[in-house]
């Protein structure tokens, strides 16, 4: 049995058994009430044939047929036993409805005195009623008996029409019921099923809306309901979404905590920098979690103060340090209670750099001129004091003068050149260059200049090979590396150029056997002014801007330049260029 059936079923039993207890109880009523009549009619009727009977001992007026006659016409059998327990009188056999079995039984009932006279009984479908009477003298018992069909007949129709009365009842019942169930009880089981749907959190559950009256109303409601949960659900969805994905791609760190001091939410940038996973911050008190006391500072002025604070510290990343600007508000609800605070981590190591590196390049370039304008000044003013007047000191002097000059000018010409680099609107000449000739091009010069250094230069640079780049800027950058490997290699030293053709890049490696490069100030060689030993590489001629040219445009054909050295063992620089340039 289904849910949607069981009411039905239920009302169906319920209507069953009540008109099986009514037929019950009118069937023992009509029962009843007919035996009443039958008794009161023995009753009455018994003197008559205690009249008669009399007439038959006495008066001999009436024959032994005319009492089985009269019998069969009162359809009533008549039974006289006396007390010594003789059969005197027995017509019985005058009703044929009644059987010897029920006859006999009825005489074992009075003999055995389960029976009570003057007081009717029923046997199956005869009626018996013993009195006390005397025969001819004899005392004794007059049982009458009568079979009783009419009464077996009106509880047979009285079940039929019981019978009949509950088929169209259930019938009656059935329809309407069925009606009812249709038009009330289906559309609010099914309004049911729908809010316990909703309630499961499934907004897109429906109920049929072709209902009347309230179970109409009803299910529109329900319908309504569904649809502004669902709608609320899909912008709410989609609100989550959005601040989710504003939050996690914010640039800068960010973290909520509540009016206890727990880490509710936080962002991707905030577990890149402070390197951490979820479950290591939510759910954490802040001072827990975050193991800076700057924070804890910054959080406590909070709540104390209740106004933004910003806060300045320093992050140690490995061996680097980063400079993070912590800036805090407190967070107020619509009532104006306290719920909490909102940090923000601004990144500002790239602007502490910026500042640094300016700082650096002025004090650097201010260095750099100083010695050569106050060797010209100085050697100026020798020369004006008289010294001009001998011949081999004003040359001498001239020479340094002239020196000086060129080295000033070098280091100018090298300041515009990286400016120039520098600049967004820069632009390569992109040609189709053949990296072998290229090369080739430049080893008359630097073989001069190895020559006088007494340096050995070898050379492993064969075959044809085409890339897109500007020529003259790589020129460049092989001259200056060249030019380095050979300075820094010192007398009796070894340079070596070798190329190597790959599928979709070129790479050039040049390699000295000089003094090496510190494996802790590999990372600042391209730095600007930067020197590993300042005394020889100002002794060189160089002006410490050379490697970061060179990085520059090494970058600007979408290339890579690495370095690998070893102090007093010599230095290895990679250059990969690759050969289809895709300008910017």
């Amino acid at each position: 049995m289904t849910s949607n059936t069981r009411p039905l079923m239920t009302y169906t039993v319920l209507v069953v058994i009540v008109m099986l207890g009514l037929g019950i109880i009118l069937a023992q009523l009509t029962r009843g009430y007919f035996i009443n009549i039958f008794e009161q009619r023995v009753e009455l009727e018994s003197q008559y044939f205690i009249t008669y009977l009399d007439r038959f001992t006495e008066d001999r007026e009436v024959s032994q047929d005319e009492l089985y006659n009269f019998s069969e016409q009162l359809n009533t059998g008549m039974i006289f036993i006396s007390d010594s327990g003789q059969r005197m009188i027995d017509t019985v056999d005058a009703v044929p409805v009644i059987s010897r079995d029920e006859k006999q039984e009825v005489i074992t009932r009075v003999e055995s005195g389960t029976s009570p006279m003057n007081e009717g009984q029923m046997l199956d479908e005869i009626f018996y009623y013993p009195v006390n009477n005397s025969v001819d003298g004899i005392n004794g018992t007059l049982i009458l008996l009568s079979p009783v069909e009419a009464l077996t007949n009106i509880t047979k129709n009285i079940w039929l029409l019981i019978g009949f009365t509950l088929l169209l009842g259930l019938l009656v019942i059935f329809v309407i019921g069925f009606n009812v169930f249709s038009k009330y009880i289906r559309p609010i089981r099914s309004a049911a099923n729908v809010a316990t749907e909703l309630a499961k959190g499934n907004y897109k559950a429906r109920t049929y809306e072709g209902h009347f009256g309230e179970a109409g109303q009803l299910s529109q409601s329900i319908n309504i309901l569904a649809r502004n949960l669902q709608e609320m659900t899909s912008t709410k969805g989609m609100q989550e979404n959005q601040l989710e994905a504003v939050i996690n791609n914010m640039g800068n760190g960010l973290v909520l905590i509540d009016e206890k001091g727990y880490i509710l939410l936080l962002n991707r940038a905030f577990l890149e920098t402070f390197k951490g996973e979820q479950k290591d911050f939510i759910g954490h008190l802040y001072h827990d979690a975050i193991p800076y006391t700057t924070i804890h500072e910054t959080v406590q002025k909070i709540y104390m103060f209740e106004e933004t604070v910003s806060e300045t510290f320093v992050l140690p990343v490995n061996i680097d340090r980063k400079h993070l600007e912590v800036t805090g508000a407190p967070i107020f609800s619509e009532d104006h209670k306290w719920r909490g605070v909102v940090l923000v981590f601004h990144d500002i190591s790239e602007l502490k750099q910026l500042e640094q590196m300016r700082k650096d390049f002025v004090a650097n370039v201010s260095h750099e001129l100083k010695t050569p304008i106050t060797s010209i000044r100085g050697f100026s003013e020798t020369l004006l004091d008289g010294a001009m007047k001998d011949e081999k000191m004003l040359e001498q002097f001239l020479q340094i003068i002239l020196k000086e000059s060129g080295r000033l000018q070098s280091l100018i010409q090298d300041l515009l050149e990286l400016s120039k680099l520098e600049r967004d609107d820069f632009l390569l000449n992109v040609e189709q260059v053949e990296v072998q000739r290229l090369l080739n091009d430049l080893l008359p010069i630097v073989e001069q200049h190895a020559e006088q250094k007494h340096v050995k230069l070898h050379a492993s640079v064969q075959g044809s090979t085409w890339i897109q780049g500007d020529s003259s800027r790589l020129k460049q950058v092989f001259m200056n590396l060249l030019t380095n490997a050979i300075n820094y290699s010192g007398d009796e030293g070894e340079v070596t150029l070798e190329f190597q053709e790959l599928k979709n890049h070129v790479t050039i490696k040049i390699t000295d056997n000089g003094v090496g490069i510190p494996e802790e100030e590999i990372s600042r060689i391209f730095e600007r002014f930067y020197r590993v030993d300042k005394a020889r590489s100002r002794n060189s001629g160089g002006t410490g801007l050379g490697l970061a040219i060179v990085k520059h445009i090494v970058e600007a054909h979408d290339g890579t330049i690495h370095v690998e050295s070893e102090v007093d063992v010599g230095t290895a620089f990679y250059v990969e260029i690759p050969k289809n340039f895709t300008e910017n």
